[in-house]
């Protein structure tokens, strides 16, 4: 199937079955393939066609559904992008993608949309038109359209789509790489629909379950488990744009939710709101942890504190989201101490790097994990080198990550080979942070590293030596970080150095530093 396709036969079989749930109402299935066909004509209209990428800077809302099956109808690439994104990144993904048209909100957390892309639109010659969700008269620009003005436009009106191939890509999702410099992982609808299918699977996802839980439909999770993997299942999905502790818990009350995605930072903080105003959470039959490595420790305070069965998995951008994941099947201790074992049709290997070449270990030994499987990406957008470097001769991605297959085939996660901080589920790599800090004229050099925190997952600390004789806090270093960087990249310490450890070769010592900080905290 492709994604216009899933969405037509759930919708022609069961278009009454609820699909999208707000505060406000419930969107059926039938009506969210409606508004899609409408919003598609509507698009085609203005020339929108097959191949055209079509960004999507949106917080979580029915318009993000329905605007990424309106672009999958017309054969078109969605560009789901963090509308919280800093201007400068927002601006690079804008044009590296080379989007014709954007949706967007026009007013979300006290940032005008509208302004923003006022100011940017001249840099982004590609940028055809933009459409708007709210109340704004925006008559006067005639590249700018009303959401709800496409969708009347469009409704009933025939429009001409090239039939998309499974194979076709689908979704630019996306995501820095070692050098913090973002790259455009390509998802064809196959990546998408198999990986969304197989979780919903793992986790017996069915017609009569509500999901609650994701905030943010442009990560992959959100896109493919989250409103793909509903839709596979049948299900209905909350919508919700806040994703605080106290948010979710109460929609999971209201809605009767009875499965709960969510990344480690969430749970720890619904554990700790329960403690303070407990909530009904007797429909909930199942919460999946996923997004950033979880230990045992807070799988089992997570179990306790929502009184509901847990399980977690492993998730990469590259392979459309899930890798694997443990079910509800498996013992508590197999729940606990593992990943679980791959999705069907997934293979995962475990490979040493030797001057001879890659060798593939037994089990029980640690390596770098490696997969081949129907989720893993069509490429990197633009950089054929890059994605040939990212295979191995047999065809496997290489993640980056450390882990162990043990004799059952389970996975367990060890650690990373390559520099990143998790940060409430967001990969933040250290050179990003440094390059910004470095850039403060008070600063002669800097190391970003993480430090294990309760609430985020990781905590980033940015270790500065400053230029001598300069005077400057660490606040101001802060919000210097804050005018560029997005908010999960910003350094939540400062610690100020006479230098920086290194080794031999001049690299800095990042355990050791990490060392040095929690022995002063």
């Amino acid at each position: 199937m492709t994604v216009a396709s899933a969405l037509s036969t759930r919708a022609t079989t069961d278009p009454e079955r609820p699909y999208l749930r707000t505060d406000d109402r419930v969107y059926a299935y039938g009506e969210v393939e409606a508004q899609a066909e409408a919003l598609a004509a509507g698009l085609a209209g203005l020339g929108v066609e097959a191949g055209d990428r079509i960004a999507l800077v949106l917080p979580a809302c029915p318009e993000f559904a329905v605007s990424m099956f309106a672009a999958a109808k017309l054969g078109a690439i969605v560009v789901p992008l963090n509308p919280h994104l800093a201007p400068l990144e927002l601006h690079y993904m804008m044009r590296h993608s080379q989007a014709v048209a954007a949706v967007t909100i026009e007013q979300d957390r006290d940032v005008d949309f509208l302004q923003l892309f006022e100011e940017i639109m001249p840099q982004l010659p590609e940028l055809k038109h933009l459409v708007t969700v709210g109340e704004e008269d925006l008559w006067y620009d005639d590249r700018i359209f009303q959401f709800e003005d496409l969708l009347s436009a469009g409704d009933g009106r025939d429009f001409e789509a090239r039939a998309a191939d499974p194979d076709d890509c689908f979704a630019l999702v996306y995501t820095s790489g070692t050098s913090g410099k973002p790259k455009g992982v390509e998802l064809s609808h196959a990546n998408l629909l198999s990986t969304a299918a197989g979780t919903a699977e793992a986790i017996r996802l069915g017609p009569d379950d509500i999901v609650v839980g994701i905030s943010g439909l442009f990560h992959v999770y959100g896109l493919g488990p989250g409103l793909l993997g509903t839709l596979a299942a049948g299900a209905s999905f909350v919508v919700l744009n806040h994703g605080d502790p106290a948010t979710i818990l109460d929609a999971a009350e209201r809605h009767g939710a009875t499965v709960h995605y969510g990344i480690p930072t969430l749970f720890v903080g619904e554990v700790a709101q329960m403690r303070r105003r407990p909530r009904d959470l007797s429909s909930l039959r199942i919460a999946v942890v996923a997004g950033a490595p979880a230990d045992d420790t807070l799988l089992a305070s997570v179990s306790e504190g929502l009184g509901t069965t847990v399980v977690s998995g492993y998730s990469v951008t590259e392979t459309a989201s899930t890798v694997s994941t443990t079910v509800p099947g498996d013992s508590p201790e197999e729940r606990r101490f593992t990943v679980g074992r791959p999705l069907p049709g997934t293979s995962v290997r475990i490979v040493e790097s030797t001057e001879d070449g890659d060798v593939e270990l037994p089990v029980e030994s640690v390596g770098e994990i490696r997969v081949r499987g129907p989720g893993v990406m069509l490429g990197y957008y633009r950089q054929p080198r890059k994605t040939a470097d990212s295979f191995d001769s047999e065809g496997y991605f290489r993640t980056g990550d450390l882990g162990i297959l043990d004799e059952d085939g389970f996975l367990h996660l060890v650690g990373r080979n390559r520099d990143v901080i998790i940060r409430s589920g967001f990969n933040v790599y250290p050179r990003e942070v440094e390059s910004r800090v470095e850039a403060h004229p008070a600063v002669r050099e800097a190391a970003a590293i993480g430090l294990a925190d309760p609430l985020l997952g990781e905590a980033i600390c940015a270790c500065v030596v400053l230029v001598e004789g300069a005077i400057v806090t660490g606040q101001e270093i802060v919000d210097w970080c804050r005018d560029t960087l997005a908010d999960e990249k910003v350094p939540d310490f400062i610690r100020f150095v006479d230098d920086l450890p290194r080794t031999n070769t001049g690299h800095v010592r990042r355990v050791e530093l990490s060392r040095s900080v929690l022995s002063e905290m």
